[in-house]
């Protein structure tokens, strides 16, 4: 866990400054590809998705160590060539992990969040999810393994593999000549991110394209029909939480609902979105079915919430950066304390996001939470030796937030809504 806070200490200020660096180049371009609160959502599932990393909030029922000691042909160093066998392997496991999120009705709960953006941008790459509690494709590593590829090399090449897989995010690069004969390019991406009907499911591949291509699940981008983004079945709110499980809650209502039990125990199994006879009549949810006309999420609002949004996800981005730098020194427990902290703060922030009433219940709960824990402890886990005010700073902090939450639902989103009618009507 501490280590990998490390590497995200590190990370994190340098994805985020190429999150800038494509905002204000698609300003200057006159096409910005980034809405902010776009953005900030795409954030706010960052956060939930590392903190839920660092904390170990994840079971793997078959270790990779465990099947290096029982299956490897012969035993490696962590040398040049272990850590090149381990990419080719992890990607070659990431395509078909990737391509069974696609094509497997349970499996695809967990990948929901990373497609959810109708917007396609660097941000957008870390939609991460929070709902893959389970890892169940260990065994697509059997391959290093044999190899005896050291359980050490694979820890450092996962995340390693994961990050490079950030700068392909984006609309601003067009195609790349060559390379997209070899690598997973910006264009791929476009695609596999596509709900366009020519488009969907296809280009799982992470790195190396020339798995798709070797498997048939390739799809250049075509000149004549622009790439759509989101998925099909939108989510229609700016939570990450939420989004990480609407899928599932879906799948849950379906099989409960179902007359049919060798329904109600296949439906996890059946090909991503199917459903019971007729249940999209009897029990219908919103799919678009023209991609060339809906209506995009949440693109009405107050320049004053997306500025306070903006704010809230840096001043959030500090307090996750707190957590990863001090994992050890805050220890157990009381890092679950602070990771379920985290979690209520971007709950709260992406329920203001959505215009929802119930953010000041929310906000009000992350501020006893914190008010509780300054009270039993004296300080907020250990950051009072460093900032003697720190106690003073984060409760002035909260109840202004608190007090900000109270304006925009009872003030803000009323005008905003009003404005929003009249211009209607007019």
């Amino acid at each position: 866990m501490e280590e990998y806070g490390k590497i995200l200490i590190i990370a994190m200020p340098v994805f985020l400054v190429l999150i800038v660096i494509e905002k204000l180049y698609g300003i200057y371009k006159k096409n910005d590809t980034a809405p902010l609160i776009d953005s900030v959502s795409s954030i706010s599932s960052g956060i939930t998705n590392s903190v839920k990393d660092v904390l170990g909030l994840s079971i793997t029922f078959l270790s990779y160590e465990w099947m290096v000691s029982k299956i490897a042909l012969f035993h490696q160093e962590a040398t040049v060539l272990s850590y090149i066998i381990a990419f080719f392997v992890i990607d070659f496991y990431g395509y078909w992990s990737h391509r069974l999120a696609h094509q497997i009705n349970f499996f695809w709960n967990k990948h929901a969040i990373h497609h959810s953006s109708e917007e396609f941008n660097l941000a957008c790459a870390l939609r991460q999810p929070i709902a893959s509690l389970v890892n169940l494709f260990t065994f697509l590593l059997i391959p290093a393994a044999l190899l005896g590829v050291p359980a050490s090399v694979i820890a450092i090449t996962l995340p390693l593999h994961l990050f490079l897989q950030f700068w392909y995010h984006t609309k601003h690069i067009k195609k790349m000549g060559f390379v997209e004969k070899i690598l997973v390019t910006p264009s791929h991406h476009r695609v596999h991110h596509a709900i366009n009907p020519e488009y969907l499911d296809k280009n799982h591949s992470q790195i190396f394209i020339f798995w798709d291509k070797l498997f048939g699940t390739f799809q250049e981008e075509l000149d004549d029909i622009p790439p759509v983004f989101g998925i099909t079945r939108p989510a229609n709110t700016w939570n990450p939480i939420k989004i990480n499980f609407q899928h599932l809650t879906l799948l849950i209502k379906d099989a409960w609902r179902a007359e049919s039990w060798k329904d109600k125990l296949t439906i996890w199994f059946k090909p991503t979105g199917w459903r019971p006879e007729n249940f999209e009549e009897k029990y219908p949810v919103n799919k678009i079915e023209n991609v060339f006309d809906f209506e995009k999420y949440g693109t009405q609002n107050s320049q004053k919430l997306i500025y306070w949004s903006v704010a809230q996800i840096l001043i959030t981005l500090l307090f996750v950066s707190y957590l990863f730098e001090n994992i050890a020194q805050i220890g157990l427990p009381n890092i679950f304390v602070y990771g379920f902290f985290i979690f209520i703060t971007i709950y709260s922030s992406s329920e203001l996001m959505d215009k929802s009433r119930f953010a000041i219940v929310w906000e009000g709960f992350r501020l006893s939470l914190a008010t509780a824990v300054i009270l039993f402890y004296g300080d907020w886990f250990g950051l009072k030796t460093v900032f003697s005010l720190s106690n003073y700073i984060i409760l002035g902090y909260l109840s202004v937030s608190f007090l900000i939450t109270i304006y925009f639902v009872t003030v803000d989103f009323k005008t905003n809504q009003n404005q929003t009618i009249n211009s209607q009507t007019a």
